[in-house]
């Protein structure tokens, strides 16, 4: 299919919290492939059950992934890998998907977003930089889109900081550090339904790839 172009509207505020701040275990050595990894073969075990009934919030998604980044024990059980992250999958709140994930010196996710998923995420150790896009982008019927200025944001989250956003959010986190492992928590809801990832060049950005989770097993 040939590609297509259109200009991205007016930017739209983001859910945006910033905070200071079971299991299936999972290395990654092929390494930047995102913050939503999805391990091949693993454990299970619990760990923090879910809260409330229905649906949960950003906020409670954000609550949750705080409290979790706060767990010393869980958070030094993660194996760290200098070739590639790795991670835990934890039992979320309200039947949401969350992980515990590391970051070796240098690597990142790309540009992605979660489809219809909101979510939030912590930073339990380390430091991370988020690049966000400030405004939503058409969910299809695209290829290239040329983003509108000023709608770029950054920023630096250090251990215990964090934060929220809702559906269609379109960002990339990356560790900075030359030498230093990051440890962040994430969480989202409803479970991950697919994983659009991007392109960037400049204020052209070019969807790659859309992942669904028969492509996860």
């Amino acid at each position: 299919m040939s590609a297509s172009s259109s200009s991205l509207p007016a930017p739209a505020s983001a859910v945006d919290t910033a905070t200071p701040a079971s299991t299936v275990v999972g290395t990654d050595p092929s390494a930047a492939v995102g913050a939503d990894p999805r391990p091949a073969v693993g454990t299970e075990a619990p760990t923090s059950a879910g809260t409330g009934t229905g649906a949960p919030t950003a906020a409670e998604l954000l609550d949750f992934v705080r409290r979790t980044a706060e767990d010393s024990a869980l958070v030094a059980s993660l194996p760290l890998d200098p070739e590639g992250r790795t991670w835990l999958r934890l039992d979320g709140p309200g039947g949401s998907e969350a992980w515990l994930i590391s970051w070796p010196p240098g690597t990142g996710t790309g540009w992605h977003d979660h489809a219809e998923s909101t979510g939030a995420f912590t930073v339990a150790a380390g430091r991370l930089r988020e690049h966000s896009l400030a405004a939503r982008l058409p969910t299809d019927g695209w290829r290239t889109l040329e983003l509108s200025e000023g709608i770029d944001r950054t920023r630096l989250l250090a251990t215990g900081q964090g934060r929220a956003f809702g559906r269609h959010h379109v960002h990339e986190v990356l560790n900075e550090s030359g030498h230093e492992h990051a440890v962040s928590v994430h969480a989202y809801y409803p479970p991950l339904p697919q994983i659009r990832r991007y392109s960037r060049t400049g204020a052209v950005l070019r969807l790659e790839q859309t992942e669904r989770p028969e492509d996860w097993q």
